[in-house]
């Protein structure tokens, strides 16, 4: 996914700053854990009709970006 900064906010007054669908209060976390449960697209568009698949695919993103800048340092 090119930008997706056109579907993620990051804003301290919602969610205490967890990273979020613009213009809802759902969080990356939240669609992550879903996915992980084995919810699959269907469901969580059918369970939250505010998402929309480029949504789902914008938490994704999100997420490998943001582990594949992760870096351990060794003390």
């Amino acid at each position: 996914m090119d930008d997706i900064n056109k579907y993620i906010q990051i804003d301290g007054l919602i969610r205490f700053g967890k990273p979020c669908i613009i213009g809802t209060r759902i969080s990356i976390d939240d669609i992550l854990k879903w996915l992980s449960s084995g919810m699959s697209y269907e469901e969580i568009e059918r369970d939250f009709p505010q998402l929309k698949r480029e949504h789902i695919l914008a938490a994704l993103s999100f997420a490998a970006n943001r582990e594949a800048s992760l870096r351990l340092i060794h003390i």
